[in-house]
C-alpha cells in the first residue's frame, strides 16, 4: 500500500471510530491528530504516536473502537498496533554545571536543559519582550535601586499586614502538586468539544515542548468555569510527569500579588525577602499564572511581573496565563496587552450540550470509583436534563451532578426521574434556564460595566457612549429573558416597540463581526448570572 492509499485508509476509518454511538468526534480529532499511519494491508493496522501519554490514551479510550473500523473496512478479523515515535528521549536531570560553563549573572538564570524534539537555538533565541516597548531584564547594578523601591510597590498594593495569612514557599498556591485536587486535572480526563478543542491542542502542544517562541507565552481566555484551570494544571501534571528536569510553578495572581506585597512589606527588616520572592519564580522553568486579570489597578505589582516574565522567556523558559477575558479586555496599558498577545492567544467557548454530556458522563464514572462495590446509573434522559438545565459553568455542573448522587443514595433509589431531576435541580444553578433575571438585574450590571447612571440609561440622552450601553442593555433583555419588546420598552423611559426592536437588531447586527462586542456581552451575561 503505498503513502496516498495508507492515508486514505487511515481518513475512512478515523471517519467510522466517529460516527459510532459515544464517540466525541472532537475528542477523535484531538487525538488522533498525534496518530500517524505506518503501514495497513487485510487484518493489520500499524500506528505511530507522539509520545507514550498519546499511545496510552489511545489505547485505553479508542483502540477497541480503531479495531472495530479496520475490521469494517477489511472485512477480516484485524490487529492495530501503536508504538511511540519520538527521536529522542528526555534528558535526565541535570549534572551539576561543570568549571567550563560560561558565567552567568545573578539576573540571568541559567536556562534548563532543552526539551526533547525541540530545534537548536529556540530557546531564548532573541524572542522575548525586551526591546518592544517594556523595560527587558535588568542589568545587575540596577538591581539594587529597583529592590530599595520595593516598599513603596508594596504599600501601594498591600492590605493592613493583619489581614493576610502567613505564607511560605510550600503552600499549595506555590507547589502545585501539592493541592489534592490537582491529580485530577488531567489531559486524560479533559472532555474536548468544539468550543475547547483550539485551547486544549495549545495547552498540549506547549506541555509536550515548553519554551518554543511562536507560543511563549501561551494566553488561555474564557469565562470562569469553562476549564482554564484544568487546562494550566494539565500542563503542569504533564511536565512534572514526563521531564522531571524541568521546574514547574503554578500561582493563581492574587498570591502572586500577595508574595510580592510581603516581601516588600517585610523588607526593611529582611533584606533578602524581595531577593527570595525573585527567584522563587524566576528559578521556575515553566510559569502557570491563573487569572492574570486581577492585575488590573496594580501598576507597581504589574511592572515587577512583567519584568520577571521577560527575563522568563529571553532564558528561553515558558510562561502560560490565564484569564476571565481577552488581554485587549483587561485594563492595563497598552504595551503589556501586547506582550500577552505575543505567542499565542485561544480561547474557551461555552461548552456545547454534547461537551456536557460527555463532563457528566465523565463525573459519573469519577463518582461510580469513589463508591466501593456500588453502582451510580443515570438515564440518557436524566443527564441530558442536567445537560440543558445548566449554565456554562463546568464546575455547577459536576457539583449538580453530586447533588443528585447524593438525593439518590439518601433515599436509597434505584433510578431517578427528568421529573425529580427538575425538582431537585431547581435554581440550583447561577446560570442557564434555571435562573430567573429580571430587567433590573441587566439594567445594574450593564450601568456598572460601561459606568453610565439609572437615569441616563432610561433617559433620553444620546451620546455615544450611553446610547451603546441602552442598546446592549435592551439586547440582553431580549436574549436572557425573552421579553416582547414592548415590554421591554416600558422599562427603558417608555420607549415604543420599534424603538426597543431598532437597538435589538443594532446589537444584533454587529456581534457576528465585532470580537470585543463579543466579549462585552458574554461579560455581562455572566456578571448579571451571577449577581
Amino acid at each position: 500500500m503505498n503513502n496516498l492509499e495508507l492515508e486514505r485508509t487511515w481518513a475512512d476509518v478515523t471517519e467510522r471510530v466517529k460516527s459510532y454511538p459515544g464517540v466525541s468526534a472532537p475528542q477523535v480529532d484531538a487525538f488522533f491528530m498525534r496518530l500517524h499511519p505506518q503501514a495497513a494491508s487485510e487484518g493489520f493496522l500499524m500506528l505511530t504516536a507522539d509520545n507514550d501519554f498519546i499511545k496510552k490514551h489511545i489505547e485505553q479510550n479508542f483502540l477497541e473502537h480503531i479495531t472495530r473500523a479496520m475490521e469494517e473496512w477489511s472485512g477480516v478479523a484485524s490487529t492495530v498496533l501503536i508504538e511511540v515515535d519520538e527521536p529522542s528521549a528526555a534528558p535526565s536531570a541535570p549534572a551539576q554545571q561543570a568549571s567550563d560553563t560560561p558565567a552567568v549573572s545573578p539576573a540571568a538564570p541559567v536556562a534548563a536543559p532543552q526539551a526533547p524534539n525541540q530545534p537548536a537555538g529556540d530557546a531564548g533565541a532573541g524572542q522575548g519582550w525586551g526591546g518592544q516597548g517594556v523595560p527587558a531584564a535588568r542589568a545587575p547594578e540596577t538591581v539594587a535601586a529597583a529592590d530599595r523601591a520595593v516598599p513603596a510597590a508594596a504599600e501601594a498594593n498591600a492590605a493592613p499586614a493583619s489581614t493576610r495569612p502567613e505564607k511560605t514557599a510550600d503552600t499549595p498556591e506555590r507547589r502545585g502538586l501539592d493541592d489534592a485536587t490537582t491529580g485530577s486535572m488531567s489531559f486524560e480526563n479533559f472532555v474536548v468539544g468544539d468550543s475547547n478543542a483550539i485551547a486544549f491542542d495549545a495547552a498540549m502542544k506547549v506541555a509536550e515542548h515548553p519554551g518554543l517562541p511562536m507560543s511563549n507565552p501561551l494566553f488561555i481566555y474564557g469565562k470562569s468555569g469553562l476549564g482554564k484551570t484544568h487546562l494550566l494544571r494539565a500542563i503542569e501534571k504533564y511536565i512534572n510527569e514526563n521531564m522531571t528536569f524541568r521546574k514547574t510553578v503554578y500561582v493563581d495572581t492574587n498570591s502572586l500579588v500577595d508574595d510580592y506585597v510581603e516581601a516588600g512589606r517585610v523588607q526593611a527588616q529582611d533584606r533578602t525577602s524581595y531577593r527570595a520572592f525573585k527567584d522563587r519564580y524566576e528559578s521556575a522553568d515553566v510559569l502557570l499564572v491563573d487569572d492574570v486579570q486581577h492585575l488590573q489597578g496594580k501598576k507597581l505589582t504589574l511592572d515587577a511581573v512583567f519584568q520577571m516574565f521577560n527575563k522568563l522567556i529571553d532564558s528561553g523558559k515558558q510562561i502560560i496565563l490565564s484569564a476571565d477575558r481577552s488581554p485587549s479586555n483587561i485594563d492595563i496599558d497598552e504595551r503589556y496587552t501586547s506582550r500577552f498577545n505575543q505567542g499565542m492567544t485561544c480561547d474557551i467557548q461555552p461548552p456545547t450540550v454534547e461537551t456536557k454530556l460527555g463532563i457528566i458522563k465523565n463525573h459519573i464514572d469519577d463518582l461510580c470509583a469513589m463508591e466501593p462495590g456500588g453502582g451510580f446509573q443515570l438515564s440518557r434522559e436524566a443527564q441530558t436534563c442536567i445537560a440543558e438545565m445548566s449554565g456554562s459553568n463546568i464546575r455547577e455542573l459536576k457539583s449538580a451532578v453530586g447533588r443528585i448522587y447524593q438525593q439518590m443514595r439518601t433515599f436509597q433509589m434505584d433510578e431517578i426521574s427528568v421529573g425529580e431531576v427538575k425538582s431537585v435541580l431547581e435554581g440550583y444553578f447561577s446560570s442557564g434556564p434555571s435562573r430567573r433575571i429580571l430587567v433590573p438585574d441587566v439594567q445594574r450590571e450593564v450601568e456598572s460595566h460601561y459606568k453610565v447612571s439609572h437615569a441616563d440609561l432610561i433617559g433620553k440622552k444620546r451620546s455615544r457612549n450611553i446610547a451603546h450601553a441602552r442598546h446592549v442593555a435592551i439586547y440582553l433583555c431580549r436574549e436572557m429573558i425573552d421579553l416582547p419588546f414592548g415590554d421591554i420598552g416600558k422599562q427603558f423611559g417608555n420607549r415604543d416597540h420599534t424603538t426597543v426592536m431598532y437597538a435589538y437588531k443594532t446589537i444584533g447586527g454587529k456581534l457576528p463581526k465585532d470580537r470585543t462586542l463579543q466579549e462585552e456581552i458574554e461579560l455581562l451575561r455572566q456578571s448579571i448570572r451571577d449577581a
